[in-house]
C-alpha cells in the first residue's frame, strides 16, 4: 500500500485511510506551516519524521491517550508536589523546553524534534497555539513538557526530565489547570511505559476521533497561558 504525497495546498484523506503497518502512517510532504499544522491536529494526525525523511503525518490506532480524571498521581509524586521545592510556570521558557525535549535521550542515536520542528512549533507558541510546562529547582529548568491546544483538547507532544519527578510535577499541575478551564482529555499519541505508569490509556482510533472533533469544537482564543495558583497543593506556581 502506499500513501499520498501532500502538495502545500492538499487536504489531509481520511484518517480511515491511515496504513496498518507501520501504524498510523498517513501522508507525506505538505509543509509545517501553523495552518496545516493546526489543520492536522483538528483532524486527529501529527508530524513526525527524522532528519534524513520527508515530513510524515500520522494517525495512529489505537491511540494512547490520559483522561485528567484519570491521571495517576504516585505517593513519591505527591511527596514531590507537596515539598515546595518546585516552581512551576506556564509559557516562561517554551524555547528552551523543546530545545531540552530535543535533546538526545540515553541509548537513542538522534532526534525527531528536527531544526524544521523547532521552528514550525516555535511560530505555534508565538501565536499562543503551542504551550509549555516549567519545572524549575533553584532557579534552573528541570523537567517540562510541551504540547498544541485546540479548543478543550491538548496534544501533547514531548516531555523531559533532568531530576526525580521533574516533567511529572509539570505535568500534574498541568492536568488541574486543564480541568479549571474544561479540558477533558491530553493525546499522548504512542505507547509507552512511562505514559502508561501515569494513568494513560489506548482507545480506538474511531473513539479518539469523535473526542476530537467533540473538543475542538469549542472555541478558545490562542493566548498566553498561566496557571492559577490555588490549584496547585505546596508547588511555588509563577
Amino acid at each position: 500500500m502506499t500513501i499520498p504525497w501532500l502538495d502545500d495546498d492538499d487536504p489531509f484523506p481520511p484518517v480511515e485511510s491511515a496504513l496498518r503497518e507501520p501504524n498510523g502512517l498517513i501522508a507525506a510532504g505538505g509543509d509545517l506551516s501553523p495552518a496545516r499544522l493546526m489543520n492536522a491536529y483538528r483532524h486527529g494526525i501529527f508530524p513526525w519524521f527524522g532528519d534524513d525523511d520527508p515530513v510524515l503525518w500520522w494517525t495512529p490506532d489505537p491511540r494512547m491517550v490520559l483522561w485528567l480524571s484519570e491521571l495517576h498521581v504516585s505517593r513519591s509524586l505527591r511527596r514531590a508536589l507537596r515539598s515546595g521545592r518546585f516552581t512551576v510556570t506556564l509559557d516562561a521558557a517554551f524555547d528552551a523546553v523543546i530545545r531540552a525535549c530535543a535533546e538526545p535521550r540515553a541509548g537513542e542515536p538522534g532526534t525527531w524534534i528536527t531544526a524544521e520542528m523547532l521552528r514550525a512549533y516555535g511560530q505555534l507558541a508565538a501565536q499562543g497555539h503551542a504551550h509549555s510546562v516549567e519545572s524549575w529547582l533553584d532557579g534552573k529548568l528541570v523537567g517540562g513538557l510541551y504540547g498544541v491546544a485546540v479548543g478543550r483538547m491538548f496534544y501533547g507532544e514531548s516531555m523531559f526530565s533532568r531530576v526525580a519527578d521533574g516533567s511529572k510535577v509539570a505535568l500534574a499541575c498541568l492536568v488541574r489547570q486543564l480541568v479549571r478551564w474544561q479540558f477533558e482529555l491530553i493525546d499522548c499519541q504512542m505507547s509507552t511505559t512511562h505514559l502508561a505508569s501515569l494513568g494513560a490509556r489506548e482507545i480506538p482510533r474511531v473513539e479518539f476521533m469523535w473526542h476530537v472533533t467533540r473538543l475542538t469544537a469549542h472555541s478558545a482564543e490562542p493566548a498566553r497561558w498561566s496557571l492559577d495558583p490555588d490549584l496547585v497543593e505546596s508547588v511555588r506556581v509563577k
